[in-house]
């Protein structure tokens, strides 16, 4: 384990510190800031990072504010930016569209400078105390994020309590390749869900949960990515729970990532929506364009307040929200 500061600043004037752990096999690096899962190498190909990062703090801003940032206490979107918690409505940041809540907000766990609060030679454990009230949310709320490795596994620990019914959701906000990220196309995609949370065009679940069958996102079998045929995905999958969330690989590489999670979703997102400025240096010496990578977060479902049929997302005093994924990259050569 060996622990440094990032290059340059925050746009407030913070500097970033940044663990780096390896094991021989994997070789990881953890950042304070937002808890951030910063870069992921494996021993086979140790000059291709596997995720997407800036390559100096400055560049913490805009879209890069969820480049492998943990995304809480709400991840993912509440309608009308409003949830009813113990028969009391509260509102929250509506940072999207000036009408739903991403991500929480300004007050997003991803923005904020985390304690660290013990590291060893293999693992680095971070937390962070959040106010009652910030954002909107009740409750004063502690949040801890541990970050293991395990042979050739990144294991990812979340938990949290708090002192007042409140609202949890915490999600890692990765973008994952198993090639260089000029594009996610060519790589083979399999997802452990039978159904998807289809959404409107504020990319707000609807209420439905429908079979994948028939559809663009079947990935219950190795399926090649294709952008053309997958244009716009941002969707919340159902997950199984009864074997892998998720298996992306990549022929090019030989390398490929299984995720285990006890988590009940998973979000995709295809990097779609824009491309990263030309000028911010980035850890894979260029700048990022659509479809570089693949979004994948373990979460509970996104606006899940009042769908009493879906996983409650309530956190009460005395409980201790939990969750754990599992990250295998193995390589065939």
């Amino acid at each position: 384990m060996t622990r440094d500061t990032l290059p340059g600043t925050l746009p407030d004037g913070h500097s970033v510190q940044r663990i780096t752990l390896d094991n021989g096999t994997l070789r990881v690096a953890v950042l304070d800031f937002g808890a951030a899962l910063y870069d992921v190498r494996h021993a086979s190909h140790p000059d291709l990072p596997l995720v997407l990062s800036p390559s100096r703090a400055d560049a913490y801003d805009g879209p890069f504010l969820n480049f492998g940032t943990i995304m809480g206490p709400v991840a993912n979107r509440i309608r009308g930016a409003e949830a009813e918690i113990d028969g009391q409505t509260y509102g929250f940041d509506a940072n999207q569209a000036g009408r739903h809540s991403l991500h929480s907000g300004a007050a997003g766990v991803n923005r904020k400078i985390w304690t660290i609060d013990n590291t060893t030679p293999d693992s680095v454990t971070l937390s962070i105390d959040l106010p009652d009230g910030e954002g909107g949310y009740p409750g004063n709320r502690r949040i801890t994020s541990t970050y293991r490795l395990d042979g050739d596994t990144l294991v990812h620990d979340q938990t949290a309590a708090t002192d007042h019914t409140t609202l949890m959701n915490l999600a890692h906000h990765g973008y994952w390749t198993m090639q260089p990220p000029t594009g996610w196309g060519g790589q083979e995609l399999t997802i452990g869900a039978d159904h998807y949370t289809p959404t409107d065009a504020d990319v707000i679940p609807t209420g439905e949960i429908a079979s994948v069958e028939n559809t663009p996102f079947d990935f219950r079998q190795p399926v090649t990515l294709q952008p053309a045929k997958l244009p716009n995905i941002d969707h919340n999958f159902c997950l199984n729970g009864d074997g892998p969330a998720l298996r992306l690989s990549s022929p090019a590489t030989g390398l490929a990532l299984e995720i285990t999670t006890d988590a009940p979703g998973l979000q995709i997102f295809g990097f779609h929506a824009f491309e990263t400025d030309p000028s911010i240096e980035t850890l894979h010496g260029h700048p990022y364009a659509r479809h570089a990578a693949l979004a994948i977060e373990p979460q509970r479902w996104p606006d899940a307040p009042g769908r009493p049929d879906w996983p409650d997302i309530t956190l009460r005093p005395g409980e201790t929200f939990s969750q754990t994924a599992r990250y295998q990259i193995t390589t065939d050569g």
